[in-house]
């Protein structure tokens, strides 16, 4: 049996302001790149912002205006709005998990903001979104314009299940945002979630992600967004794809570094 990912799908409970599409850049449709998924056995899609082109290269671009439930990807503007809410007192602060069992081990731990994104721990994630409050995580989603900025009524759910929801389109626009430090957040906590996103740093670029699982539809759909910073530009990207099996989850990295170096984002392997 294969083990859980750190961000495995949490088990369903029992029984419009958001940024701008396309308009105003330079959009080169990849079709050719298709068949890094199809290759794989699965259709997804992939977008990348070159910020200082001002340009958006697409692969599948009906897919990248489709919103989907941003599953763990949320984490990054999460932390930021606990951080902007006073829901932590930094991110440092250690957060409880709640001492109730969970679908992976590693979650049963209390954790602060750096451990809690890096193992994706769904638990500790709720309890921030209990202590920010239906209200403020509405406010804040209108205010830094992600998705379709809906809550619902289920305040510990909501980026999990739905209502809200983001294309690939509006993450890579978002996360521009955030690595640019130009949301209506203040810079030091902008800083912060930055630093959170960090996967690896190796003196040529700098790459920040964070993956999703979107366990709740059929089939499921795997994430992997974030950005790569390298001689000074921005190139947000975002992947979603179809999961067949859990085992596909471990394709989302490996396929949006093939497309990032495919794309010469990436230095050459």
């Amino acid at each position: 049996m294969t083990p859980p990912l750190p961000d495995s799908p949490t088990p369903s409970p029992p029984a419009p302001t958001g940024p701008a599409g396309t308009a105003g850049l330079d959009v080169e449709v990849r079709d050719d790149l298709a068949e890094v998924f199809r290759d794989a056995g699965t259709e997804g899609t992939f977008v990348l912002y070159d910020v200082a082109g001002d340009r958006l290269v697409t692969v599948n671009p009906a897919r990248a205006e489709q919103p989907f439930v941003p599953a763990s990807t949320f984490k990054i503007p999460h932390s930021l709005i606990a951080l902007e809410t006073g829901a932590v007192a930094d991110e440092h602060e250690i957060v409880p998990y709640g001492d109730e069992p969970q679908p992976v081990a590693a979650w049963e731990q209390d954790m602060a903001l750096p451990d809690a994104v890096r193992q994706s721990n769904v638990p500790v994630f709720q309890e921030l979104a209990r202590r920010i409050g239906i209200d403020a995580e509405q406010d804040w989603l209108v205010r830094l314009g992600y998705g379709n900025t809906q809550v619902g009524v289920e305040v510990e759910r909501f980026w999990l299940d739905g209502p809200l929801e983001v294309s690939a389109d509006e993450q890579v626009r978002w996360l521009a945002r955030l690595a640019r430090q130009e949301l209506p957040a203040s810079a030091e906590h902008q800083a912060v979630v930055r630093d959170l996103a960090l996967v690896e740093d190796t003196g040529r670029y700098a790459l920040y992600g964070k993956t999703g699982w979107v366990a709740d539809v059929t089939p499921q759909v795997g994430w992997w967004v974030g950005w790569v910073e390298r001689d000074g530009d921005v190139y947000a990207f975002a992947l979603n794809m179809d999961l067949g099996t859990a085992d596909d989850a471990g394709l989302r990295i490996p396929l949006g570094r093939d497309l990032l170096h495919r794309l010469e984002v990436l230095p050459d392997r």
